[in-house]
């Protein structure tokens, strides 16, 4: 009889799932989850009426998971690194979800249409040091913005790595297998290639009881998401390097901008002529004349 042979998994950079999502895709998912964050005790996952935009996606991005229950429209959203426009995002996701609600009925009509009230909330579990709980506002990307803002989102973070909002990781425990999962991923990319650090990660998971039967069921599509979710996490922490680097030199030459025109003003007031501060400060006298 021959040998199979291992077929290596790699990353599937057209793979446009994760493991939150296609875990919390669950109706009885994620009504444990909606019920640890709000203190509720549903259990009929019925009454969740799923709304997941699947072929919503703005810049390679794709909502989560949307769910409307007791007439209150949620948005949840998974991200493995930092992100402070997470409020531009969700604004785009919910104009979406609103047109589609009310699609066919008219907005010129003299009957308020009603909408379900939206709730945004993003599960972070990035390596970087973060608080358990933290609120980003759309209104922090206004440019000189005056008293109370015209538009205003706000989306709540929620740390999901292993150490952080224990009680939210007891009361929804399939949440707490999760960040386990996630947690020996990342242990095991330190010594090993990254194929076999999900490999071995999803093996002992099953052996240990920690999301066992989703992963039974699901071996395969977890590792492809895996080794994509993970190598996509590590893409985008060295394209945030390379922007902060980018910011950083803006600032310092920003800085040296500013230190040459107040040079130039404090020459100009002490009777230096435009044509000797052009020549100190190695600029055009046009340059110098626009400073003063």
């Amino acid at each position: 009889m021959a040998k199979r042979k291992n077929k290596k998994v790699t990353a599937n950079r057209n793979y446009k799932d994760t493991v939150f999502r296609k875990l919390f895709s669950d109706r009885r998912n994620l009504l444990s989850l909606y019920n640890a964050i709000n203190g509720t005790a549903y259990t009929d996952e019925m009454k969740l009426e799923i709304v997941t935009l699947e072929n919503a996606i703005y810049m390679g991005m794709k909502n989560d998971l949307a769910f409307i229950i007791d007439t209150n429209l949620f948005l949840y959203e998974h991200q493995s690194t930092y992100n402070p426009n997470m409020p531009l995002r969700d604004l785009f996701y919910i104009s979406s979800e609103y047109q589609k609600l009310v699609d066919r009925k008219s907005l010129y009509s003299s009957i308020l249409l009603k909408l379900p009230a939206p709730n945004f909330i993003v599960f972070y579990n990035g390596k970087r040091k973060m608080p358990d709980r933290w609120t980003n506002c759309l209104s922090e990307s206004y440019e000189n913005q005056q008293g109370d803002p015209n538009l205003e989102l706000k989306v709540v973070t929620i740390n999901i790595n292993r150490d952080c909002n224990r009680k939210l990781m007891e009361q929804c425990r399939i949440l707490g297998e999760y960040a386990q999962y996630v947690e020996k991923v990342r242990k095991n990319a330190e010594t090993m290639s990254l194929d076999t650090a999900v490999k071995e990660a999803v093996d002992e998971c099953i052996q240990k009881g920690i999301l066992a039967d989703f992963l039974r069921v699901n071996r395969a599509e977890v590792i492809a998401m895996s080794i994509f979710e993970y190598d996509k996490e590590e893409e985008e922490k060295k394209l945030q390097a390379t922007y902060e680097k980018i910011g950083e030199k803006r600032g310092e030459k920003q800085g040296e901008l500013k230190k040459a025109k107040s040079i130039a003003i404090s020459l100009a007031q002490e009777g230096e002529s435009v044509e000797r501060i052009a020549r100190i400060l190695g600029e055009t006298e046009k340059t110098i004349k626009e400073w003063l």
